[in-house]
């Protein structure tokens, strides 16, 4: 995957927004002569490979003896009888559209099935664990099923799954993908498998943006404002579909680089999917706001004849989320509260961590509200579940499955295993783990029992050295003094790497590169330790991140300048207290020393009002205030305050054309930003990787992450 790409990808991962506009500039080349190339052949002593794909890399090995057979023990027992998952993916299969390829309105490449056709060409991969292949074999469905008569799924477009329920005159939606350009291609399926019908009503079933971001290509706004359209949401849906991850967002789309492998080409030594689906469509995102929000716990809707029961969900797998129950039918909608894999409890690429017995709660009354009666169970991603007793099995499996990891690792932690030990101590139970929709292919029992842990205790394992710990940096070079130098550590890491110790390997490689950015022997051993490492995995983040980490360490970090993005739906979406307190983070406190005065803000079309403080440093605001004796009062509408946020016009040039008004000093506005950093997307994780500078001026929504599996 070129990196032009993979910021698109990355950009539709955080809802960035930015697939809509080329970059200005080309990429810059990879920050050393290494740079990955597709027909680039494994260099390696280790076995012969299974598959006939070379690897994508110059540097990259083969799976070692030691990988071989840690796959091969999981192919000797893990329950590959159980095919029953295949029955249910492949039932109701209606058609395939006659292309793999989606391209954006932007030109590019939006969605692009083919990139998997050699996981379908062959088997037993040697550099893939074989649950995970299994996996992304499975989410290889790719057309439309029924899943009942009036009840039909678009499956492999994207993420997520897009459902179609029939109603009298209309289609009702429930969750449109990412993208518009992918939520047309799976309307137009319909339409020419199944008749052409208007949609009559949206469902998102929760704040994440794979679930929503694709309405405008099934919906006109138009038809919403005239109400023939109805967009129905879950509690706090709008607060959390913007601001969830808006904070730390920057660096949430660097660390997605690992979760989502954003630069790993899709083969059996990179990308082979993400366990919840393939991947992100990176097109054109959008955001309609609801006209319906589910505000009680439980509410009652007929929609165009379809009787629905929606339930609030919050705080479990999503801040706001609804499931919904199809009492005529039978049929369960689950959102994304049960899909066929054990999801985040902590999200890699970074997020609040979730309650993990909540969500276990929240099954458990699924299960006796709707499981005991319920013949069918769809859900946001994967394949239904057909017959009562599948549908309670894999509600008690799941429910099981959070309940014990929450339960499990806090009897640990109190009796003194600590978040730095609980990831070598916590097994899931046999009869948990047994079950495929159990596997680890989003989440995994290894972080996310450190998750449940640092929700109840923190990041702190209580041991005083590691309260005010040196950084990474600053320790390793007495490590790698007091371990006899680099010569002694890369002898013993080499050794350690052919006994397949991997990660005794990592840790001493790991303080190597740390002291030694520089040292390109280093980096590429500890790379070759981190292939193996990522090859051994099931979960495709933890696989991802492994194999991410040594793509950079071979190759740098590649640079060039990121697509320039424009989204004035979540612009429009985004509050104005929002928008200030992310200025807030933006601002580098020692820039702004000395600095002293108070602004009052305010926005006539909305009565919006702020006081805004810059003292000690810090910058404050507050809503529904305004100080007395302010050095400047700025009075600019809210519909025009988002062309600046946008990156349409400046502020500075609204106030030239009168759009603005000023009372004051202008020139605070100068002052205050000459305080704001740009953030740097490609930031450096790994020591001695970073490229060409790619810092970008930009925006608070191309900044802000809108979680979306990290779900």
């Amino acid at each position: 995957m070129n990196y032009r790409y993979a910021v698109l990808f990355a950009s539709a991962i955080t809802l960035a927004l930015g697939c809509g506009k080329e970059a200005d500039t080309a990429p810059a080349a990879p920050a050393t002569s290494e740079a990955p190339a597709e027909a680039a052949q494994q260099a390696s002593d280790t076995p012969p490979m299974g598959e006939a794909i070379g690897h994508f890399h110059p540097k990259g090995k083969a799976p070692s003896e030691h990988t071989l057979a840690v796959l091969e023990q999981s192919r000797k027992t893990l329950p590959f009888s159980d095919e029953r998952d295949f029955e249910e993916q492949q039932k109701g299969f209606i058609a395939a559209p006659g292309y793999k390829k989606i391209m954006a309105d932007a030109g590019h490449v939006a969605w692009d099935m083919e990139r998997y056709d050699w996981l379908v060409d062959g088997e037993n991969f040697t550099s893939v664990h074989p649950s995970l292949e299994r996996q992304s074999k499975l989410n290889m469905n790719y057309g439309l099923y029924e899943v009942i008569p009036g009840f039909y799924q678009v499956r492999g477009f994207d993420l997520a799954n897009v459902t179609f329920v029939r109603g009298k005159t209309g289609w009702i939606v429930f969750d449109p993908l990412t993208a518009a350009e992918t939520a047309r291609a799976a309307k137009e399926l319909v339409d020419e498998h199944l008749g052409e019908l208007p949609v009559v009503a949206v469902v998102y079933s929760h704040s994440h943006g794979d679930h929503w971001a694709g309405v405008r290509g099934i919906v006109d706004e138009e038809d919403v404002r005239a109400g023939k359209v109805e967009i129905i949401a879950p509690r706090g849906f709008m607060q959390f579909a913007v601001s969830e991850n808006v904070y730390a967002g920057n660096a949430m789309s660097r660390r997605l680089f690992y979760q989502y492998g954003a630069l790993l080409p899709a083969s059996a030594f990179g990308y082979v999917g993400q366990g919840l689906g393939q991947g992100i469509a990176a097109g054109s995102a959008g955001l309609i706001a609801p006209t319906r929000v589910i505000e009680k716990d439980i509410e009652v809707l007929t929609v165009d004849g379809v009787k629905m029961e929606f339930k609030n969900t919050p705080g479990a797998e999503a801040p706001a989320q609804i499931q919904t129950w199809f009492p005529k039918e039978k049929v369960f909608w689950t959102g994304e509260d049960i899909t066929g894999t054990f999801h985040n409890i902590y999200t890699l690429r970074g997020a609040q961590v979730r309650d993990a017995l909540l969500w276990s709660k929240y099954i458990n009354e699924a299960l006796y509200r709707y499981g005991q009666k319920a013949d069918v169970m769809i859900a946001s991603h994967h394949w239904p579940r057909w017959g009562n007793e599948r549908v309670q099995e894999v509600l008690r499996g799941q429910r099981d499955l959070y309940a014990n990891i929450n339960n499990q690792v806090l009897h640990f932690a109190n009796q003194g295993v600590t978040i730095n030990q609980i990831q070598n101590v916590y097994k899931t139970p046999e009869s948990i783990a047994k079950q495929w929709y159990n596997r680890g292919y989003h989440g995994s029992p290894e972080h996310n029992s450190r998750g449940v842990i640092n929700r109840y205790l923190g990041y702190w394992d209580a041991n005083p050295a590691t309260l005010i710990p040196l950084s990474p940096a600053d320790s390793a070079p007495l490590y790698v003094e007091m371990m006899g130098g680099a010569n002694a550590i890369m002898d013993k890491g080499q050794a350690l790497y052919d006994e397949g110790k991997y990660r005794l390997a990592q840790e001493i490689l790991n303080k190597l590169v740390q002291a030694e950015p520089r040292n390109q022997s280093a980096k590429d051993l500890l790379a070759d330790v981190f292939e193996q490492i990522g090859y051994q995995q099931e979960n495709p983040g933890l696989r991802n991140s492994f194999l991410a980490g040594a793509f950079e360490l071979r190759s740098g970090i590649p640079g060039g300048a990121a697509p320039k993005a424009t989204g004035p739906d979540v612009i429009r979406a985004m509050s104005t207290d929002l928008f200030l307190d992310f200025l807030a983070i933006r601002m580098d406190s020692r820039k702004a020393e000395g600095m002293e005065f108070t602004i009052n803000l305010v926005t006539p079309d909305n009565g919006e009002k702020f006081a805004i403080e810059l003292s000690n440093a810090t910058l404050t605001n507050i809503k529904g205030y305004q100080a007395s004796d302010p050095n400047l009062t700025l009075s600019i509408n809210r519909r025009d305050l988002e062309q600046t946020l946008m990156g349409a016009k400046t502020l500075a040039a609204q106030i030239e054309d009168g759009t603005a008004k000023v009372e004051g000093d202008p020139s605070i506005l100068k002052k205050l930003a000459s305080t704001f950093v740009d953030f740097e997307l490609g930031f450096e994780i790994l020591p001695g990787t970073a490229g060409p500078d790619t810092a970008e001026d930009l925006n608070p929504y191309e900044v802000g992450a809108i979680d979306v599996h990290g779900e």
